[in-house]
């Protein structure tokens, strides 16, 4: 029954080694070291080829304007709904498509000027030496470029590269596109600066602009795009309400050309105030429209009525005829014009009735202070109601949401409701004090009847001139202030700061942040390469694996060979190599001397599977008990697979097959080498029974003449794993030592070792780790071997011949010290 400790193993095996992992990382440090300079190469080139990117921003304040001439008397002002509101208006305008496609049209930005660069085509807007004016009415290519070159400064050429029948054209007074047949082709033609180009494609002046300096001989690129995607692109404009002062707008745009941005961000907001301030204007310009048309009106009544007197004056004594009616005259004369206030306020509620009922545009609605109405309520929903008419009209451009459209036809509705309800509240107290005003001028009148018929006739016709001419001067007072309110109003809109270049505003590309992004993959990919290997390699890595698998020990650790044969002992035998199967020896001595064996000894090879450097090891072995001057023979038992021969140029024709079939004796199997003191006796013919032969007791005679002959007899036997011949030959072993080799030996065969030592097939086994390399610690002597042998690195310098290939970076290294000596 076995023990619970032997399954530790177990626990160990399902651990991750994280040591392990360390050390792999290590040896793969050239992948790690090019990923970064691929990364950080790749970085570079990423960076130098991304224009770069600005963002400059404009500051402005939105501040309710009184007018400095406003008057006690003067109504023609009202508020807008407060600064609040006309903030989230202003910021909601800046975004328009209305908004911009003006500014984008007043500044052509439709157009680019373009320079070749070495990477990419970069935008020389305002630096470019010249300007070119568009005929708008006419068509113009659309979309391809088209390139400038200055034979002269007063000559320039223009390329143009047409790939089919026919091209792209566009009409920016209708901002119709269409297309324009043409040859195929490239397209050159020789123009003259400041003189009309006309072709069916393009229609243009190009004029130079101020002192451009020396632009002979220079290129540049002009091209025209969709008015519309222009629009588009400058409607991303971000508009952004100071939190703390609710009144401050911040407009940034970004770019990759300074100089437009500055130009766009400050016509925008100029574009705005003016926009701004004809909305405000407007009030006072409908009301100055509605006072014309009356006046005229009004004329046409004080030159009839003045007519009338001039008639009525003829042949009488106009004096005496006033004289009479004296009295009577400045009183009808006041209650005229009081009776005249009264029915322009009810005309004019009349009139704003009818349009409230019959209208959807109330843009053009005159003040009511025209008229004389001073009710608060009805100025201030007068005012509102033109505000959301406006408002309407600017969102036929903007806004295609349907909710926005009803939101404010809902605040339109709502207003005309309470306006209807204030005139209808309005006329019924005028209707009144016009019927007192009526029943005082009937008193006048009848007062007027007792004096003679002249005088009547008189007082008619001034009473109606006295009228119109009063009506008159009081309109073309309101005219004044109506135009003297226009010319005094001023902008809502405030610049705080304009926005200007003074060097700075670059956001990108984040080149920083590219090459911190290339450090990380650099490292990352690899690692994560290094650990999916890591994960995916089931084979022995090193000395830990094989503890944390087995407790069978192991006793040496043998390193990469580079020789061309497996003779590395005898081919380099100051090799550090060489140094590691010496250790190997002192610890087979060791086991030997435990055991308390004594004369002969016989070690055995063997694996899991093939390819795992029995042999090597095997030869290797014996040569350093030959080196020694210890009589040993290698005896080749794979009997399936012979090869122990090749490496010392022996034939294979007699062996072991031949000494156990009993066709030849043992000193006829035995073959010297070139290495004193080590015999090899070779497989021989591949039997058809291996097994069987190795069974026989005629192996165990083969054994002990040989034991009585060596003083080291080492069994290369075929790999455990595969076939059970080296199970067989157990016995005559004194220690067993399983070959397991880096990254080759799988760990699941690990067990296998295990059962066949806990059924006792195998006995004093021992392990050694054959082609190991550790390149996490690098040297010139790498240092081969288990304890003493292996490790020493740089430390073996002089005591060890190196074997080893020099690679690139070492190679590097000794020319470089050669011509500093």
């Amino acid at each position: 029954m076995l023990d619970i400790k032997d399954f530790s193993f177990f626990e160990k095996q399902n651990s991750f080694d994280f040591k392990a992992f360390l050390i792999k990382i290590g040896s793969y440090w050239k992948w790690f070291l090019f990923g970064l300079g691929f990364a950080l190469f790749v970085a570079h080139q990423i960076n130098i080829r991304k224009q770069k990117i600005y963002a400059l921003e404009a500051t402005l304040a939105v501040k309710e304007q009184e007018n400095p001439l406003f008057m006690s008397n003067t109504n023609l002002i009202f508020n807008w709904g407060g600064t609040s509101d006309q903030v989230q208006r202003i910021a909601s305008t800046l975004k328009s498509r209305s908004h911009n496609e003006l500014v984008v049209d007043k500044l052509g930005f439709y157009i680019d000027y373009l320079q070749e660069d070495k990477y990419y085509q970069k935008d020389v807007y305002g630096s470019a030496p010249f300007e070119v004016k568009l005929d708008k009415s006419k068509n113009q290519l659309l979309g391809i470029p088209i390139e400038i070159y200055f034979v002269s400064p007063t000559d320039y050429e223009i390329s143009i590269a047409v790939k089919s029948n026919s091209v792209p054209v566009i009409n920016y007074n209708t901002n119709i596109i269409d297309a324009q047949a043409v040859r195929s082709g490239d397209f050159r033609k020789r123009c003259k600066v400041g003189q009309p180009l006309q072709l069916p494609f393009l229609n243009w002046t190009l004029d130079i602009k101020g002192m451009p300096g020396n632009y002979t001989g220079q290129k540049f690129i002009i091209r025209m795009n969709s008015f519309d995607n222009v629009v588009s692109m400058y409607r991303n404009v971000r508009v952004v309400i100071d939190e703390k002062a609710g009144s401050i707008i911040r407009i940034s745009l970004q770019g990759t050309n300074k100089a437009r941005i500055v130009d766009y961000l400050n016509e925008s907001v100029q574009m705005l105030k003016k926009k701004q301030l004809e909305s405000k204007n407007l009030f006072a310009e409908n009301t100055i429209k509605y006072i014309d048309t009356t006046l005229a009106l009004m004329e046409e009544n004080l030159k009839s009525a003045n007519n009338d007197l001039k008639d009525f004056s003829k042949g009488r004594n106009v004096v005496e005829i006033e004289k009479r009616g004296e009295t009577y005259q400045a009183q009808i004369q006041d209650l005229d014009l009081i009776k005249d206030g009264i029915d322009r306020k009810i005309n004019y509620y009349n009139v704003l009735n009818n349009y409230l009922r019959n209208s959807n545009d109330y843009s053009k609605l005159p003040a009511p202070s025209v008229a004389g109405i001073d009710d608060p309520n009805i100025i201030k929903n007068v005012a509102q109601l033109i505000d959301l008419s406006v408002r309407r009209s600017e969102m036929t451009y903007s806004v295609k949401s349907a909710l926005m459209y009803n939101n404010i036809d809902n605040e339109i509705s709502a207003v005309k409701r309470v306006l209807l309800e204030n005139i209808v509240a309005a006329k019924s107290a005028i209707q009144f004090e016009a019927a007192q005003v009526n029943r005082k001028i009937r008193a006048s009148e009848n007062k007027i009847e007792s004096l003679p018929e002249d005088s009547q006739d008189y007082l008619r016709i001034t009473r109606k001139f006295n009228l119109s001419n009063s009506v008159i001067d009081a309109y073309l007072q309101k005219r004044n202030e109506a135009q003297i309110v226009k010319a005094a109003n001023l902008s809502d809109l405030e610049f705080i700061d304009p926005a200007k270049d003074i060097g700075g505003g670059l956001i990108g590309p984040r080149t920083g942040v590219n090459y911190v992004i290339a450090i990380f993959a650099g490292l990352l990919i690899p690692l994560l390469v290094v650990f999916l290997i890591f994960f995916i390699n089931n084979s022995i890595q090193n000395a830990e694996d094989i503890s944390a698998l087995t407790n069978i020990p192991l006793i040496g650790v043998i390193g990469v060979k580079y020789t061309s044969s497996n003779l590395a002992v005898f081919e380099k035998p100051k090799s550090a190599l060489s140094e590691s199967f010496r250790a190997l020896r002192s610890s087979l001595q060791f086991l030997y001397k435990k055991q308390k064996k004594e004369g002969s000894k016989t070690l055995m090879l063997t694996s899991s599977v093939s390819g795992e450097g029995k042999t090597f090891c095997s030869i290797n072995i014996a040569t350093v008990f030959a080196i020694s001057e210890k009589k040993t023979v290698i005896v080749g038992l794979d009997l399936r697979k012979p090869k122990i021969f090749d490496d010392f140029n022996l034939k294979n024709k007699i062996g072991v097959v031949n000494y156990l079939i009993g066709q030849n004796s043992l000193d006829e199997i035995i073959q010297n080498t070139k290495i004193p003191y080590l015999d090899v006796i070779t497989s021989g013919p591949i039997p058809p029974n291996p097994s069987e032969l190795i069974m026989g007791e005629t192996m165990r005679e083969f054994m002990e003449e040989l034991k009585s002959r060596y003083d080291y007899v080492i069994l290369d036997t075929p790999p455990v794993g595969l076939v059970t011949d080296a199970v067989e030959l157990a016995p005559f072993a004194d220690v067993t030592l399983y070959i397991m080799r880096q990254n080759f030996t799988k760990k699941e065969m690990v067990q296998l070792i295990n059962t066949r030592v806990q059924r006792d097939e195998l006995s004093n086994v021992s392990i050694v780790l054959n082609g190991f390399e550790n390149k996490a610690r690098y040297g010139t002597g790498y240092g081969y071997g288990y304890g003493y042998g292996y490790g020493y690195g740089n430390y073996s310098n002089g005591y060890h011949e190196d074997d080893r290939p020099k690679n690139l970076f070492e190679k590097l290294k000794d020319k470089l010290f050669k011509r500093n000596k």
